[in-house]
């Protein structure tokens, strides 16, 4: 059996989809592109697909990872292109590996999002930003199916900090632009519980609701403070042989 490892995009008007509505485009993209799918037993079988850790519904993604079973082995790129080819635009399978390593969903403990406040003045959001940062704690409450629950919104950003529109925007409306990374943790810190917090710190409250992108997600590495790509050690796994060292291979035992 072989394990394909995916990574897929939500853009534009397709980052209303909600995660039920992709996995049924995704399955009818998996009978289109005619893919040897392994199923799972039972009396109900399912497509062997596993997907981790998926954003909100109304946000967009760039690195949104799905894993699927194979009972046939295919070449991934090849059959990246045919799954993207497959699902509607918007909705784009943009890298594919082979499975050679372990623990896919463990290496998703981080995200970088990029939040677009449209009406937000710089100086504004500059100000928010500052006090969310200086704050010890955050407390913010959701609305979640067991009532509404309180929860501390700041320990798990570990970076937020403003970005400057480009000079050359096709509009005078301000526009600011917040960047944030925040740490998978328990209960899970949404953007849209960030914007809770700069709103009970610095009364910040655009006029209309931000547009917000997932850029990455995997590992964060705490040496360089960024967002490693989960795929990276799969490629590496599948380089090793190639780029061992003919002369130590020669002297292996046989």
């Amino acid at each position: 059996m072989q394990r394909i490892r995916l990574r897929y995009t939500k853009r534009g008007r397709l980052r209303f989809t909600s995660h039920r509505d992709f996995q049924r485009a995704f399955e009818r993209a998996l009978r289109r592109a005619e893919v040897p799918m392994a199923y799972s037993a039972g009396f109900t079988p399912h497509p062997k697909v596993s997907y981790a850790n998926a954003a909100p519904t109304g946000t967009g993604s760039e690195a949104e990872y799905l894993e699927i079973a194979l009972t046939a082995a295919r070449d991934p790129e090849k059959l990246r292109a045919l799954l993207d080819e497959s699902l509607p635009t918007g909705l784009d399978v943009v890298d594919a590996v082979e499975a050679r390593t372990s623990g896919l969903a463990d290496r998703l403990t981080a995200s970088v999002w990029e939040l677009r406040l449209a009406g937000v003045d710089q100086a504004d959001a500059d100000r928010a930003v500052d006090a969310f940062n200086e704050a010890d704690a955050v407390e913010v409450q959701r609305m979640t199916k067991n009532g509404v629950r309180t929860f501390d919104a700041r320990a798990a950003v570990v970076q937020l900090e403003t970005h400057s529109e480009p000079a050359d925007r096709p509009t005078d409306q301000p526009c600011a632009i917040l960047r944030l990374v925040v740490r998978h943790v328990t209960p899970a810190v949404r953007p849209d519980d960030v914007l809770s917090g700069l709103r009970a710190v610095a009364d910040l409250a655009p006029p209309v609701p931000a547009a917000v992108t997932r850029l990455a997600q995997g590992l964060f590495d705490e040496e360089t403070g960024t967002v490693t790509d989960p795929l990276a050690p799969d490629r590496e796994a599948a380089q090793a042989p190639t780029t061992a060292d003919p002369a130590a291979a020669a002297k292996a035992p046989a």
